[in-house]
């Protein structure tokens, strides 16, 4: 049976933070979710098992086994596309059957949709019959046919799987175990997602549990001392200002002497025990110390906007280059509208955005798009841009950088971001200038679990215009509210349905 063995294994970017810290673990055959806070180190480690990175100290042990990653891009179709595609063997033809394929779709690859371009790679990585098969965000832009295909393809795979996804559907339905990483370490639960996440969870109020024990020990150990403290004082200060009367020389007053003097010796070793104590109650405390959690409420600052209506498109027709997608387009953002944009991969979704998109009147800074993916060097250059501003405008970005769940200062330190990172820094960059309306196209890609969840809670209380695209339906459901003419929906909450070509209310 396959198996890759991760040996002291340690990795940072020139003199970045180390990213990973004398890893050590053994991965079997099935899958394993890969999970942790975006910077983390889910993508380098990915790249260092496929050996697209060399550790800067320690070993992966792969014996021998070959090996096949699905990076998060689908920028571009390789070589294994084109000939899964040629191929007419029984083994492609039924791939490219589980997974809805069609040859001819490469011949058009730059007017396919996300969703079915990532379909194609997984179908290619599966066609080269790894040992090891690594998975970047294998969901990101799947609609719930697409990932049924692909969850369907995945539990067929009797290798050793390795799968980064924020997709909390796919992690339980293929991985029975969970790779955490969390400031360099690396830590093996034998659970599936959702249970360890308890775990480690429940372990964290434990040990925040044990520093508030602590804390109590350390304040009762601490008044002790302070009392043992006065009553030394009071036995010294009695003891000086007692004057022997020289013409009593009988045992009583010896006696009454060496009394007081063993009580003050007495207290004198309380004194000492007590000091002693409350120091090792000083030391639980920080030795109980969680590790300080970065994420939090994220506040969206508003401003109503002016207009009615924000966002308009009259077309007869909407193109994707030259290929006519979507026809009798007629739709209104209005100033408070929640709008879902629903309909298959290839409809046309991210089509209609960017002609909603092209004919915008609005200031550039009262409108946040956050796309399905931002353009390569898109996360440097967001970084540079947030290195250079002001000071008291540059603290605001990075609070909120760190309400999202990213560490700041490792961020800034940092050569370039991760995909989800950049997602980050894009968001901050635009929370900040009151947004009349938020245009977000599959804005849970890229970013790990606890971000979405904070950003699930800081959208539902946005009081602006929310464009979106989505094919996760608890963050929508979330998002937008339930239909209006359902028990307790929200009213501002409106559908439009891509299907044949037509948007259309749903």
């Amino acid at each position: 049976m396959p198996s890759v063995r991760l040996e002291r294994l340690s990795f940072a970017y020139a003199d970045s933070v180390p990213i990973l810290s004398d890893v050590d673990l053994l991965l079997p055959s099935g899958f394993t979710a890969l999970v942790g806070e975006n910077g983390a180190g889910k993508s380098t480690l990915l790249a260092l098992l496929a050996g697209a990175l060399s550790p800067g100290e320690g070993r992966v042990r792969l014996e021998g086994a070959t090996v096949a990653l699905c990076p998060q891009e689908v920028h571009r179709p390789g070589d294994e596309l084109f000939a899964l595609a040629g191929r007419e063997d029984g083994e492609a033809r039924r791939l490219r059957a589980s997974l809805a394929l069609d040859p001819g779709d490469l011949a058009r690859w730059e007017t396919l949709s996300p969703g079915e371009r990532k379909r194609w790679q997984l179908a290619g990585a599966l066609a080269a019959e790894p040992e090891v098969l690594l998975l970047d965000e294998p969901t990101n832009h799947a609609d719930a046919d697409a990932r049924a295909l692909l969850v369907a393809a995945l539990r067929r795979f009797r290798g050793v799987g390795v799968v980064v996804s924020h997709d909390r559907a796919l992690l339980e339905a293929i991985a029975p175990r969970t790779l955490r990483l969390h400031r360099g370490e690396a830590r093996l639960w034998p659970l599936p997602y959702g249970a360890a996440r308890a775990a480690w969870e429940a372990e964290l109020r434990a040990a925040w549990d044990r520093r508030g024990a602590a804390q109590d020990a350390a304040r009762r150990a601490a008044r002790k001392l302070d009392e043992a403290r006065r009553e030394r004082e009071a036995a010294e200060r009695a003891m000086s200002g007692r004057r022997r009367d020289p013409k009593d020389s009988d045992a009583r007053t010896l006696g009454a002497k060496t009394l007081r003097a063993w009580a003050e010796d007495r207290l004198g070793r309380d004194v000492n025990r007590l000091r002693a104590a409350a120091e090792r109650a000083d030391d639980a405390v920080a030795n109980a110390l969680p590790a300080a959690a970065l994420g939090g409420a994220i506040s969206l600052g508003f401003e109503r906007a002016p207009r009615p209506v924000l966002l308009s498109l009259d077309a007869d027709v909407v193109r994707a280059g030259a290929m006519p997608v979507l026809r009798d387009v007629h739709v209104r953002l209005g100033r408070e509208a929640r709008v879902r944009v629903e309909g298959p991969n290839g409809a046309g979704k991210t089509t209609l955005v960017e002609a909603l998109l092209g004919g915008s009147t609005l200031p550039p800074e009262k409108l946040l798009h956050l796309p399905q993916e931002l353009p390569a060097g898109a996360g440097a250059r967001l970084l540079e841009e947030v290195r250079a501003l002001a000071p008291e405008t540059k603290g605001r970005v990075l609070s909120l950088v760190a309400a999202l769940g990213s560490d700041p200062g490792r961020l800034l330190a940092s050569r370039d971001p991760s995909p989800g990172e950049a997602r980050k820094l894009l968001l901050a960059l635009g929370l900040g200038r009151h947004a009349w309306a938020l245009v977000l196209d599959e804005p849970t890609n890229h970013l790990d679990l606890p971000t979405v969840e904070r950003l699930e809670a800081a959208l539902e209380a946005y009081p602006g215009a929310i464009l979106l695209v989505t094919h996760d339906d608890a963050f929508a459901a979330r998002v937008l509210g339930e239909r209006a003419d359902a028990p307790g929906g929200d009213p501002r909450a409106e559908r439009w349905r891509i299907a044949e070509g037509r948007v259309a209310p749903a």
